[in-house]
């Protein structure tokens, strides 16, 4: 037997040393050989001393087998269910053990056939009440002038070893996505190697057992021994319920398992090489059938044309009232409208709708009021807009990602903020991605787990621990933010965890031939361990390898794991994002110069980065709106006025109206926000960046139609008369066109997604105030403007006016010449769109275009790539694309069980 070296006691007065030492030594001896091994008997008893890192050891003097009060027994019972009767531990005893398996479930609570195996072994070593049968103190020690027990054997058959290691090999360990044996086991191949890893004497402060296990699968029958050999379950056992995965040599997994069905493809057909959808096929038959039957109806109807039967009737018109109105050709098409009764209203033949002809009666009469009092008109309506800006004082805006795509009611938010709510939010993850350039001659990315790479990146973790942030006058500095699991170590995901963060360590163990056996050891070699006490897989530090060959990575990823909190005003979030945007400044100032010399290249992100770039991008692109804004305002400004002359430009030009229009649509787009805003609700960046356009389209195009309109009437009526006509000419069509859009706009805000309901909304009541302003306001300034040229004032000085020296050489024009593009419009453009070919080539081109989109619309892909959302030129960019290329560990995944009785 082998016996321990006792440590040195302080002895009595008069007491020879050597003397003391044959006494200790001696009753070793004799407690070591003069053992008890039968039934009902224990090796083993009580608690007599503990370690100085606090690990308690066991006395080693036998003792029969203690009855336990009915507490104990109970807890014995919930945790130990074989062991019954009288138990070789005591309360103390059993409460350590119940503390070092809590160790061990996690990793194994996934198949309760290798976790009830598990624990047996520990019970059994621990409590069994014959103990004493297996179980054989084969040294001991001295703590603090007890005896403890340093060293056991532990006999056990090799049946029970067996179906211990069958029942646990392949379990799962979900959160590492690995093997549970990795950690329990150091990935031991068979049972014995499992049994060497757990029988080791720990280290102060390490996980495992304070004194030597050895365990022995034969014993010497004279000795009144027998090795233990409880009842194995198997993790096919049914009533223990393993899944699949943790054993899929389960007959159940093997046998029973539905034949996988054959992978259902899209309809497709085939025609020679060419492969096309049905519904592209389907669409292109229709075509060709519409097509033929359109064009077999346009040779008939041409032919008929042709007869000389048709060539002698005339061209009638038949209105709804029964009136028959011979249609003739006008010689000048641009009649003024004329004043209309306020009933149903015919022109030319054509009499309009009951909903057309009360708009046409009530803009009658709206325009005749407007050109009369257009200083009330602009005031108030102007004021009401100015009034709803007020609300911008509230403005915010959602910058939160989680907030714009997924809708506050939707399955992943509740069961997000569940999760947030009882288990915290998942931790605030701030990353560098550091890789090596592929070789320019053979494309592949040489590795990065080299000794100057090494140093490198410990001169930026250097860096990194002497970030300083300043948040409301304290400095925050990464171990006041970080994760810390178990002790006062930032669980910071890094190669440089296998030198525990210590540059005075890389020498010292070894260099990159350590980080190269802790690729394959980092469960199990206790130099392997990280610093914050926990393995650390190489899979979430290194980037680039292929399978498990860890030494051609290409790249290092360094993941720095914040506190989060759920209260994102609250100082824990300021001060990471006090922290991340310090951490972010110093890989743009300094990391990024120090990498790119060594001609490495450098990925980085921070929690907050993409919600810190959105806001960039939201104020970086108000200039291309200002720069939009301001040339719609000089397009208007050359189109709403007459064809220029040298000698009345400074009259006829619109530069003022124009500018005064813009700045309608502008008002508009502030007002909608404002409204929006004062109600509490928060603009996003595409409300910002899509609406200015989207009203200035709508409201350019209202501008031109209403002062075309005006200009069209006859000079000779006043200009009450002229508004009137126009507004009654084109005020039903702007109206429809308008209230169509708002509707349209109105009907988004049903949507769940956050982003397109506010988008939604804010443009609906942008569009309706854009038109009201339109028919209003800029109405009102029609008739200004139009009264400032009629008294010869100059456009943009009304102040000042001309005399009518250059006015009356132009008395007699008083028809206008029609512009460029309206000559265009009339002379050329309606008159080759009328020919008959034009006709059927143009009606079959729109028809190929619909049906086309309508069989392609299928093959638009779901989703929302972040890149898409974020700024070309973003740092972000290129995170994103390292990402892809080099990491193995992809977002959190959230199983949410709730109303279970664990």
């Amino acid at each position: 037997m082998k016996l321990s070296s006792s440590r040195k006691m302080r002895l009595p007065l008069g007491f020879h040393p050597a003397v003391a030492l044959f006494q200790e030594n001696y009753s070793t001896v004799f407690l070591l050989t003069m053992q008890t091994h039968s039934a009902e008997y224990c090796a083993m008893y009580d608690i007599c001393g503990a370690r100085s890192d606090g690990k308690v050891v066991n006395c080693p003097f036998g003792s029969p087998s203690v009855k336990p009060d009915d507490l104990l027994s109970s807890k014995i019972q919930s945790l130990c269910p074989t062991i019954t009767g009288n138990v070789c531990c005591t309360e103390a005893q059993f409460d350590t053990l119940r503390a070092q398996v809590q160790q061990a479930i996690p990793f194994l609570v996934g198949c309760p056939a290798c976790l009830r195996n598990f624990l047996n072994l520990f019970c059994e070593l621990s409590c069994s009440p014959n103990q004493s049968l297996f179980i054989n103190v084969t040294s001991v020690s001295k703590v603090k002038n007890n005896l403890t027990v340093d060293g056991i054997d532990f006999y056990i058959t090799d049946t029970f070893g067996e179906g211990l290691y069958d029942s646990c090999k392949d379990v799962k360990f979900g959160t590492m996505n690995t093997r549970a044996i990795e950690f329990i086991g150091a990935g031991a191949k068979n049972f014995r190697e499992w049994y060497a890893f757990i029988g080791r004497r720990a280290g102060l402060d390490v996980p495992g057992s304070p004194y030597a296990i050895n365990f022995r699968s034969s014993v010497d029958e004279s000795s009144g021994m027998s090795p233990m050999n409880d009842t194995t379950y198997s993790c096919g056992d049914t009533s223990l319920g393993c899944s699949c995965g943790d054993c899929p040599a389960s007959s159940v997994c093997t046998n029973s398992a539905p034949p996988t069905p054959p992978k259902k493809g899209a309809c497709s057909v085939r025609i020679g090489s060419l492969k096309a959808r049905c519904i592209e096929f389907a669409a292109a038959i229709l075509y060709i059938v519409l097509v033929s039957m359109f064009l077999g109806w346009g040779f008939m109807h041409r032919k008929n044309e042709r007869s000389p039967a048709s060539r002698t009737k005339p061209l009638l018109k038949v209105t709804e009232s029964g009136v028959i109105h011979q249609l003739k050709r006008q010689k000048d098409e641009n009649i003024p409208m004329q004043m209309l009764e306020d009933g149903p209203q015919i022109s030319s033949g054509v009499q309009l709708s009951v909903v057309q002809g009360y708009m046409s009666r009530f803009y009658r009469r709206y325009g005749k009021w407007v050109a009369r009092n257009p200083i009330l008109v602009l005031c108030s309506s102007v004021g009401v807009v100015l009034l709803l800006c007020l609300g911008l004082v509230r403005f915010k805006v959602e910058t939160r990602p989680e907030k714009l795509w997924v809708g506050p009611g939707s399955k992943a938010a509740e069961e997000k903020q569940f999760f947030d709510n009882h288990l915290a939010p998942f931790y605030r993850i701030e990353q560098l991605i550091l890789a090596t350039k592929p070789d320019t001659v053979h494309g592949k990315s040489p590795s990065i787990v080299t000794e100057d790479n090494i140093k490198l990146l410990f001169e930026i973790q250097k860096k990194v621990d002497g970030i300083q942030a300043n948040y409301s006058g304290s400095l925050v500095s990464l171990t006041d933010m970080c994760m810390k699991p178990l002790g006062q170590d930032c669980a910071t995901q890094s190669v440089l965890q296998y030198f525990k963060m210590d540059p005075g360590n890389y020498d010292g163990y070894g260099g990159v031939q350590h980080i190269e056996y802790c690729f394959q050891h980092y469960t199990s070699a206790d130099t392997c361990m990280s610093a914050f006490k926990a393995p650390l897989d190489p899979s979430t530090a290194l980037g680039g390898f292929s399978r498990n060959n860890f030494s051609e990575a290409s790249a290092f990823v360094v993941t720095y794991p914040l506190n989060n909190a759920i209260d994102k005003e609250g100082n824990v979030s300021k001060k990471a994002v006090a922290w991340e945007k310090a951490f972010v400044q110093l890989v743009k100032d300094e990391l990024m110069p120090m990498v790119q010399s060594k001609n490495l290249t450098l990925a980085f992100s921070s929690e907050s980065s993409v919600e810190e770039e959105l806001k960039r991008e939201s104020t970086a692109d108000a200039i291309t709106i200002l720069i939009s804004y301001l040339v719609m305002f000089a397009y208007i400004s050359l189109t709403l006025g007459d064809t220029p002359r040298f000698t009345s430009f400074y009259m006829s030009s619109k530069v003022l109206l124009g500018l005064s229009g813009v700045i309608l649509v502008m008002l508009s787009v502030l007002g909608s926000v404002g409204f929006f805003s004062a109600l509490g609700v928060k603009s996003t960046l595409i409300i910002m960046e899509v609406i200015p356009f989207l009203v200035l389209a709508v409201g350019v195009d209202n501008m031109c139609i209403l002062v075309q309109a005006v200009k069209r009437q006859q000079m000779e009526l006043p200009l009450e008369g002229r508004i009137s006509n126009a507004l009654v000419e084109v005020g039903p069509s702007i109206t429809l066109a308008s209230l169509a859009e708002v509707l349209a706009f109105a009907v988004g805000s049903f949507i769940p997604m956050p982003a397109c309901r506010v988008f939604s909304m804010f443009a609906a009541l942008a569009v309706l105030l854009d038109f009201l302003l339109q028919v209003t306001a800029f109405v009102a300034l029609i008739a200004l403007d139009f009264l400032r040229a009629e008294d010869h004032r100059v456009d943009c000085l009304p102040c000042i006016k001309i005399s009518g020296s250059y006015t009356d050489s132009e008395k007699g024009s008083s028809q206008k010449k029609p512009g460029l593009l309206a000559r265009y419009m009339k002379e050329v453009h309606a008159p080759v769109l009328c020919l008959w070919g034009v006709k059927l080539v143009v009606i079959c081109v729109f028809s190929a275009f619909a049906l086309a989109s309508i069989a392609l619309c299928t093959r638009i892909e779901p989703g929302l790539e972040q890149q898409i959302v974020l700024p070309r030129d973003s740092y972000l960019q290129g995170y994103f694309n390292n990402i892809s290329e080099y990491l193995r560990v992809g977002p959190p995944l959230y199983f949410v069980v709730k109303n279970y009785n664990y």
